[in-house]
């Protein structure tokens, strides 16, 4: 059996040099020749409305930095210096890194630039759990191998006797043990065979509770499932999923050593998967950079796909997002950084990048849900966080690297044509455009550019109705749409039946228009369609 997992000690002296270190490079750089050496005890966050807190040995994380005038910087890190921090974490474009720096050696409070592409909360959640994973008693089960996810669950199932899991967020199960004589329910059985969660009518109830609480929580036998032990799994305020543990000693309390062990597995997994999370951060912008490709249709290789971790059988779903004001400078930076947070969350491989205003991402296809289950789960968030009026196109599905850059041209088309329709207040689905939702339109546009292109296609006679009498065109297209019902034409025209049956009779014997044959009335119909499209 591995030896047992121990509960953090408390951080005696982590240094700056040290989380630099820790984080990469491709997460923090240092401006200048700050001090390394200096100690760093925890965060907080500037708020520009309240004076600095005397608390030395504090990183002071500053998301509105890039706002400041020099001057203000200036002033905070004078005043950081006088009251001890240890250093000022801000975000800036490169032309700006001269003035940071200058100020960071006037003032003796390093300063660090962090990656624009990691959030705050994230990059706060990292500080957390390195402050808190730079000291492990001997005991602790720091298995950095192939698969350190999978031998945790090992260990605690050992000491549980049942089958353990560990989940992420979107709760898919991703790792879970595999002790001989463990105890495993049928629930449990079809949750690892396809490595996720199975619908239940308590998960919902359940996963909230577990993630608004510090502490573990044993759920008692119902049905066929056995008890759990469950705690979630945070860096920080961060959280990044969920343990679950089958106890195989019934429905009793929750005993302190259970408490604790469950405790600790939580603690180192959440240190594996914040590197996980940031492995994927370092390596976001070459795949960016492919999914830029694809959209192009430029220089496609082939093996974009593969290179995304979408294999070609299952195929990769492409979503698009626009949103009203995407003329304002920040509004498609936020909105890409939302949209990949929320998709992420369920699908790791996601890729999202800016294009014309609009956001793309790319994830893998799940033949067994539809793509406007991920995207109208966001579009409240959307609206709170960013504004009203987001629109979302789920085009299609590519099995090709080629086919990616067809799909985007079809997602354009999408929002062009929804912007021609009726303007009415949509629902948070009618906010999901597919090819479905707006087939007619798109068939009827396609009819107008045909008609446009082939002049021998078109009526004349019908075209000269539509100059000389228009009202006769107009009742000739309604009474189309309502399949040759008069009394409804005449009800959405607001006129007599009488006039209605007059208008018809009038097109047929001055125009030639055939209202008999069903074919020539089709293609009556369509260029009428077309030309009111």
């Amino acid at each position: 059996m591995n030896a047992a997992i121990s509960l953090v000690e408390p951080v005696e002296n982590v240094t700056l040099g040290e989380l630099l270190l820790a984080l990469g490079p491709n997460t923090v750089t240092l401006l200048g020749r700050g001090d390394t050496k200096l100690t760093v005890r925890g965060t907080d966050f500037y708020d520009a409305l309240e004076e600095l807190r005397e608390d030395p040995d504090t990183l002071l994380l500053a998301p509105s930095a890039a706002e400041m005038p020099a001057a203000h910087i200036a002033a905070l890190a004078e005043r950081a210096a006088q009251l001890r921090y240890s250093a000022i974490a801000v975000k800036c474009h490169e032309g700006d890194i001269a003035t940071y720096t200058a100020i960071a050696e006037s003032s003796g409070v390093p300063i660090i630039r962090v990656s624009e592409r990691l959030s705050w909360r994230l990059f706060d959640a990292y500080i957390a759990q390195l402050l808190g994973e730079q000291h492990h008693s001997e005991d602790t089960h720091r298995d950095r191998g192939a698969e350190p996810l999978f031998a945790l669950t090992n260990e605690l199932a050992e000491f549980f006797g049942g089958s353990v899991t560990i989940e992420d967020l979107g709760r898919r199960i991703i790792a879970y043990s595999s002790v001989p004589g463990q105890l495993i329910d049928t629930h449990r059985t079809q949750g690892i065979l396809t490595r996720r969660v199975p619908d239940s009518p308590l998960n919902d109830d359940q996963y909230r509770t577990v993630l608004r609480s510090d502490d573990p929580i044993k759920y008692p036998h119902i049905d066929d499932e056995e008890p759990r032990v469950t705690i979630a799994i945070r860096a920080g305020a961060l959280p990044l999923g969920t343990v679950w543990a089958i106890d195989a000693s019934g429905d009793a309390p929750l005993t302190t050593e259970q408490a604790r062990r469950i405790r600790a597995a939580a603690v180192v997994a959440a240190s594996h998967m914040l590197d996980d999370i940031r492995v994927r951060k370092a390596t976001q912008i070459p795949r960016e950079d492919r999914l830029r490709t694809l959209l192009d249709g430029t220089d496609v290789m082939g093996s974009e796909l593969a290179e995304l971790g979408m294999t070609e059988e299952r195929g990769a779903t492409l979503l698009a997002f626009a949103h009203p004001k995407a003329e304002l400078p920040t509004v498609p930076a936020q909105l890409r950084s939302t949209v990949q947070r929320h998709l992420e969350l369920y699908r790791p491989e996601a890729v999202t990048v800016v294009r014309g205003g609009r956001v793309y991402a790319l994830v893998a296809n799940d033949p067994t849900t539809v793509a406007s289950s991920l995207a109208e789960p966001l579009i409240p968030i959307l609206d709170r966080l960013i504004g009203p009026g987001v629109l979302v196109t789920a085009p299609g599905v590519a099995h090709r690297s080629a086919e990616i850059a067809p799909l985007r041209d079809l997602a354009d088309r999408l929002f062009d044509t929804a912007s021609r329709r009726p303007q009415a207040p949509l629902g948070v689905k009618d906010r999901v455009l597919t090819v479905e939702s707006l087939r007619p339109m798109l068939v009827f546009e396609r009819a107008a550019t045909m008609f446009a292109s082939s002049p021998e296609l078109r009526s004349t006679e019908l075209e000269r109705m539509v100059f000389e009498e228009p009202q006769l065109a107009e009742t000739l297209r309604v009474w189309c749409g309502s399949f040759g019902n008069v009394a409804q034409t005449a009800r959405v025209l607001g006129i007599h039946e009488n006039t209605a049956r007059y208008r018809l009779r009038r097109a047929e014997e001055k125009y030639g228009i055939d209202l008999v044959e069903p074919d020539a009335l089709l293609v009556t119909w369509l260029q009428l369609r077309a030309i009111h499209s």
